[in-house]
C-alpha cells in the first residue's frame, strides 16, 4: 500500500511542497521524503509546521524511529563483538607457550591473589583456593599436580551456591570440569538466598563456587606464600632500579 502511493505520489510529479506534504501525511520519515523530494532537511521542517498527523500516521513514525534505534544498536554491538573477538585472537596468538617457570609464577600469583592466607590469629592456615572460574580452577589444580607435585588423593573439593542449585547437577559438572571423581566432593554448603531479583549467578549455567583444599598442606601455603613474596621483591628491585 505505501508503495503504491509512494509511486502516484512520485509520477504524478506536483510541486515539492505538496509532494512533500503528501508523503509525510501518509506516514513517511524525513528520511524517506528527502529520498524523493531534493531540498534540505531545514526546508522540510518549515514546511511541515502546519501539518498535522493521524494517530496511525505518528505509529509509524515512532515504529520507523524504534525500528532505526534498533538497527544503530545492533550495528554498535556487532561491532564491539568484532572488536573483542579481534583482540582475543590475537592475545591469543601471541601465546607460543608456557615453560615450567611461567606456569609456576602463573600459579603464585592466583594463589596469591585468591588463595588463603595464613595469619598471626591463624598461623596454621592449609591451602585453599577459591574461585567460580572453571577456567582458573582448571588451571590451579595443574598446578598443585606438576608444579607442586601433590598427589590427587590429597585433594579435595567443597561446593559454595546459592539455595535454588542444584548440588548434583554443580557437583557433576565440577567433575568433568576437573577430571575428578564425584566422590572428590565432600560437601556443598549452602548460601542463604536472600530472594534478589537482581542477582546474576543463577539458572542453569550457575553452578556455584568451588574451593579446592589440600589436606596436611600448612607448610606448602608458607612455602607459596614465599614464593609469592620473592616475587614480589625481585619485581620491586626491578623497579627501584629502573629496569621496569
Amino acid at each position: 500500500m505505501i508503495t503504491t502511493i509512494l509511486i502516484v505520489v512520485y509520477m504524478s510529479k506536483p510541486g515539492l511542497k505538496e509532494k512533500a506534504i503528501e508523503l509525510r501525511k501518509n506516514g513517511f520519515s524525513y528520511s524517506e521524503i528527502l529520498a524523493l523530494v531534493p531540498v534540505a532537511k531545514a526546508t522540510l521542517s518549515l514546511w511541515f509546521k502546519e501539518v498535522n498527523l493521524s494517530v496511525p500516521q505518528l505509529q509509524r513514525l515512532t515504529q520507523k524511529k524504534l525500528e532505526a534505534a534498533l538497527r544503530g544498536a545492533k550495528k554498535v554491538k556487532d561491532q564491539r563483538i568484532a572488536l573483542c573477538k579481534g583482540i582475543r585472537r590475537k592475545s591469543l596468538a601471541e601465546v607460543k607457550g608456557l615453560d615450567k617457570n611461567v606456569f609456576w609464577m602463573a600459579g603464585v600469583a592466583l594463589y596469591w591473589a585468591e588463595g588463603s592466607k595464613q595469619k598471626e590469629g591463624n598461623i596454621s592456615e592449609p591451602v585453599i583456593f577459591s574461585n567460580s572460574d572453571s577456567k582458573m580452577i582448571r588451571f590451579f589444580y595443574k598446578w598443585l599436580i606438576e608444579i607442586c607435585k601433590i598427589k590427587s588423593n590429597q585433594i579435595y573439593f567443597e561446593i559454595y551456591t546459592h539455595e535454588n542449585c542444584n548440588p548434583e547437577l554443580a557437583k557433576l559438572f565440577w567433575s568433568k570440569t576437573i577430571g575428578v571423581g564425584l566422590n572428590n566432593f565432600e560437601r556443598v554448603r549452602f548460601k542463604k538466598d536472600k530472594g534478589n531479583s537482581y542477582r546474576k549467578n543463577k539458572g542453569q549455567n550457575y553452578h556455584g563456587l568451588l574451593r579446592i583444599r589440600v589436606r596436611n598442606s600448612t607448610n606448602l601455603n608458607r612455602q607459596i606464600m614465599g614464593w609469592a613474596e620473592g616475587l614480589s621483591n625481585v619485581f620491586s628491585n626491578k623497579v627501584n632500579s629502573g629496569v621496569v
